[in-house]
């Protein structure tokens, strides 16, 4: 059937070109199924803004009804999640360094006593507040559950300390970021998100330009092992990531004023080590790749998953078990720890390592698949 000039039949003809030539490119036709699965399984299940079962730890100096009564408040809240008592305040405050608990309860020795003579004592609640959206909600519930245990153990000849004023305070020291300002949180973890985006990018394009140049069988039939081929695609861009460090570094301190509590070389290394994961990601997918379209496109899906499940943009203890498993997998989630542990907590290396052998190990297993891929180019 014709209408003024168009066929029916070669517009169709066109159509089902299209849709065979869809059926043949196996990247893009999983990118069609694959990206809105994994966008709804993600946002739909995994990004929570209001955490809960937070990791906490006790300092108890004063083991009475009323600090076991607020210990069960607190269990009870489902903000947080009791996880053993430390034996000093100081070790408290190591653990939140290393970023083991959230949060820390601190119950001073002869806080009873006080309490029954209405010497009004204090609780003090320590904070890891880095993410002010991880620990928002729940700091603010700590004051209401200390007017429920009052209501609840002041009884009887007891019930007159809870008239007026509570009987008892909870002071809230939010550590690391005492006035909750989101950018001292948001922009050091940019440096990972940039870094993700542009070095995977950016390698990912490398190899397949080069296949469609044809330049690759070129570069395949000289001597050069496959090895010497990724390190060497791999250096140029390195220098290029550490430029862009030091851009987003004097932007945080100049700009936006973000603390420098830790030490610069540290920062380097740190940055030095997560440039070197993601540069091994964009050469794998390179390797996978056949053309460029592919590479931007299994870059997009790569980089979803970081910028959701790595504690970037949401907390990433209010994600589920599953989902946090899969996050762990990422370096953007070590580097966000290491950067912001650095920077606002001044860490040291003996609290950076657990983030720091994560982010050696990945580029060893992610290389070994793109070597093994890169071999399979030679055949």
């Amino acid at each position: 059937m014709k209408w003024r000039g168009f066929s029916v039949a070669r517009w169709w003809s066109v159509v089902l070109k299209e849709f065979l030539q869809l059926r043949r490119d196996r990247i893009t036709f999983g990118m069609i199924i694959g990206l809105p699965i994994v966008q709804l399984a993600l946002f739909g299940f995994a990004i929570n803004t209001d955490p809960k079962h937070m990791p906490t730890a006790l300092v108890i100096a004063d083991h009475s009804e009323f600090s076991r009564s607020y210990v069960a408040a607190m269990k009870n809240s489902e903000y947080f999640d009791i996880i053993g008592e430390l034996p000093s305040e100081e070790a408290g405050r190591a653990a939140l360094a290393r970023g083991e608990v959230q949060f820390v309860l601190n119950v001073p020795a002869g806080f009873t006593r006080d309490l029954l003579r209405g010497d009004k004592p204090a609780l003090l609640v320590e904070a890891d507040a880095t993410d002010p959206m991880a620990t928002g909600m729940a700091l603010s519930a700590v004051a209401q559950l200390g007017q429920y245990v009052a209501r609840r153990d002041l009884t009887g000849p007891l019930a007159t300390l809870r008239g007026g004023e509570p009987p008892f305070e909870v002071r809230v020291h939010r550590l690391y970021n005492p006035e909750g300002n989101a950018q001292f949180n948001t922009v050091p973890g940019l440096m990972g998100v940039i870094l993700t985006m542009t070095m995977v990018m950016m390698t990912g394009l490398a190899m397949t330009r080069e296949r469609e140049r044809g330049t690759m069988e070129n570069l395949l039939a000289t001597p050069v092992r496959p090895i010497e081929v990724m390190t060497g695609k791999i250096v140029p861009y390195v220098a290029i990531g550490l430029i862009q460090a030091s851009i987003i570094l004097l932007a945080a301190y100049f700009v936006f004023q973000v603390p420098f509590a830790g030490s610069l070389i540290a920062i380097y290394l740190a940055a030095l080590l997560f440039i070197a994961a993601t540069l091994t990601v964009g050469i794998t997918l390179s390797s996978l790749a056949q053309n460029q379209l592919q590479a931007m496109q299994l870059t997009m899906f790569y980089f979803l998953p970081n910028i959701l499940l790595s504690g970037f943009m949401f907390p990433f203890r209010g994600m589920p078990q599953w989902a946090q498993y899969i996050g762990n997998v990422l370096p953007l989630t070590h580097f966000n720890r290491l950067i912001r542990g650095i920077l606002l907590k001044g860490s040291g290396w003996a609290d950076l390592w657990p983030s720091i052998w994560p982010l050696l190990l990945f580029p060893v297993v992610v290389m070994g698949i793109a070597l093994r891929f890169y071999r399979r180019t030679l055949d």
